[in-house]
C-alpha cells in the first residue's frame, strides 16, 4: 500500500502566507502526495509551483462554514478551475441540512457539480456537528447530488474525523460509487492506516510528513 497516494497533503490555515504554500508544495513533490489541498486564493501559485508532476491540486470552496449563498460557492468554484484545480473540496450548507431543507442543499452542491462535470467533487458534511441521522441524511443527499467523495470534516469545526461517522457514511454509500475522504486529527500513521481499512479512499491531513514517515506529528490542526 502506497499511502503517500491516500493523502491530500493540506494547508487551510487563515495566516498561511504565499512561503508557506510553497513550501507545501515542495513537500508534497518530496513525499509524492496525491495532492495538496489549499484555499481558492493559492489556487493558481500551487499549480505553478507542482507544474510537470502528476500531484493534483485541491482547492475548497465555502469553507469552512459552507453558509454562504449557492452563487457565491459556484463563482468560487469557476474562479479555482479557472486557476488550474483539478478537485474541489465544498463545504455542505450544514444550517439548510439541520433546517430540513434538503432540496436546498441539494441544489447547492448540483450547482457546484455543474461546474465540473469531469472533476473530483468532495462534499465536507461536517460530522461533529452532526447526530446521526443527520450524518447519514447528508450523505445521501451528496451522494445523489453528484458528490464524488464525501467528506467528514473542515478540522475547523469542534471536532474531526471519527471511525463511527465513517462507517455511517460509509453504509450510505452501497453501489453508487462515491469514496470516503477522512480528515481532521489524523496525525499518525496507525490511525491513518486504520480508516484506509475500513474503506476510507483519502485522508486529508497538514500532518501527511508523519504519517508516511512513522514519526510524531507535530500536533498541527488538521
Amino acid at each position: 500500500m502506497e499511502l503517500n497516494k491516500y493523502i491530500d497533503h493540506t494547508l487551510l490555515k487563515a495566516t498561511a502566507t504565499k512561503n508557506d504554500i510553497i513550501k507545501l508544495c515542495n513537500e508534497a513533490k518530496t513525499y509524492n502526495f496525491f495532492s495538496v489541498c489549499v484555499n481558492s486564493c493559492y489556487v493558481s501559485l500551487a499549480k505553478a509551483e507542482l507544474k510537470n508532476t502528476d500531484i493534483k491540486v485541491c482547492s475548497v470552496i465555502g469553507f469552512p462554514l459552507g453558509a454562504m449563498s449557492t452563487n457565491a460557492k459556484v463563482q468560487e468554484t469557476k474562479q479555482a478551475l479557472k486557476d488550474g484545480a483539478d478537485e474541489i473540496d465544498m463545504v455542505l450548507n450544514i444550517g439548510f441540512l439541520k433546517s430540513k431543507d434538503f432540496d436546498a442543499v441539494c441544489k447547492d452542491i448540483e450547482a457546484v457539480k455543474n461546474e465540473m462535470p469531469n472533476n473530483t467533487l468532495k462534499v465536507i458534511l461536517e460530522t461533529c456537528y452532526l447526530e446521526e441521522i443527520e450524518i447519514i441524511k447528508a450523505s445521501e443527499l451528496a451522494i445523489s447530488s453528484g458528490a464524488n467523495f464525501i467528506k467528514t470534516s473542515t478540522g475547523f469545526g469542534t471536532g474531526g474525523a471519527t471511525l463511527n461517522d465513517v462507517k455511517l457514511m460509509k453504509s450510505v454509500i452501497g453501489k453508487s460509487g462515491a469514496k470516503i475522504k477522512a480528515s481532521g486529527g489524523i496525525r499518525d500513521t496507525k490511525t491513518a492506516l486504520e480508516y484506509i481499512n475500513i474503506g476510507v479512499e483519502r485522508i486529508g491531513t497538514s500532518n501527511g510528513i508523519a504519517i508516511v514517515t512513522e514519526s510524531p506529528s507535530e500536533e498541527k490542526n488538521y
